[in-house]
């Protein structure tokens, strides 16, 4: 049976009131396991509790309740052993920018305790890429490369679990191929567990085992993500036709709504091909003068799955 790098028993976390704010639940109970040497996504919308539950992981953010081990290590029984398991790459750019990049794996390296002879900065520096920026200030680095040396930084002290929050959110290809690539590596050549944090279905469906699906801050699913990802099979075709419409398109599987000028198709592709969605449409006499497909976003998923618990 396959081991976990983390288990997660009851965790929550209550922010207390502030002045214009009232004290907010960002968790509410989660329990989560997270297989040893997996590629795990973690997934939810803008203030689902991800953030919150990272931090607590990486020591950053003091839990209300619960229990959480890291690599095996109760977080409030041995706290080092379980900070040094864990790497975190933050979705915040915070760079010293006075530091170049060898100086600052270097000093990270000291804050983790790691003897200058196991120290691989040169090493690290050329697996992202930035040996030739090695004294380069960081305030002259680009943003990509900034992202680059943050992924530096959390695997100075050889942590066994990485964990990459939004890594790839505003960067281009170039930098998320090479990202993707590096975790491939660590993932396959080292058993380094990954957690990922992303907004982009298609890039969780590409690289991760399994997905956890976090929404106001409880565990709205939870599965492999072939199986979660099936589940989830939503598509939706726009199509402006020529003309008034004065007959919607009727066939199995198929919701139709009008939305201004536009007729909005919902549909599963597994049940349902865009040819039939389009045999509908032209058995209704409408014209077509344009058509595009939609993919299912994060709040179509969240709202499915929502009605779906709901009706259990």
């Amino acid at each position: 049976m396959t081991q976990s790098a983390i288990e997660i028993r009851g965790l929550k976390k209550t922010y207390a009131a502030q002045k214009n704010a009232p004290a907010k639940e960002a968790l509410k109970g989660i329990d989560l396991d997270i297989p040893e040497g997996s590629v795990f996504g973690l997934l939810g919308p803008n203030g689902a509790g991800k953030s919150t539950l990272i931090n607590i992981l990486a020591g950053l953010v003091i839990k209300t309740a619960g229990s959480v081990k890291i690599w095996g290590f109760d977080q409030d029984v041995n706290p080092r052993q379980s900070r040094a398991a864990i790497g975190v790459m933050p979705q915040e750019l915070n760079l010293d920018p006075f530091f170049a990049p060898r100086a600052a794996l270097e000093v990270q390296a000291g804050l983790y305790g790691v003897p200058k002879s196991e120290r691989r900065s040169d090493e690290i520096l050329a697996m992202v890429g930035l040996e030739d920026k090695a004294n380069a200030y960081a305030r002259t680095l680009s943003g990509g490369m900034r992202r680059r040396l943050l992924l530096g930084k959390a695997l100075v002290h050889h942590p066994r679990i990485l964990v990459l929050d939004e890594p790839t959110a505003g960067v281009d290809i170039e930098l998320r191929q090479m990202l993707w690539d590096n975790v491939r590596k660590l993932n396959r050549e080292r058993g380094m567990t990954i957690i990922l944090t992303t907004h982009y279905l298609e890039e969780a469906e590409e690289m991760c085992d399994e997905i956890a699906i976090v929404n106001h801050g409880e565990v709205a699913a939870r599965d492999s993500t072939a199986n979660l990802l099936g589940r989830l099979d939503a598509k939706a075709m726009v199509i402006h036709p020529e003309g008034a419409v004065e007959t919607l398109p009727e066939a199995p599987g198929l919701d139709v709504s009008r939305k201004g000028d536009a007729i909005f198709v919902q549909y599963r592709s597994q049940d349902t091909s865009a040819e039939d969605v389009l045999g509908a449409v032209r058995a209704a006499g409408i014209r077509i003068r344009d058509v595009k497909t939609q993919e299912a976003d994060l709040e179509d998923v969240f709202l499915s799955l929502t009605r779906s618990r709901a009706a259990v």
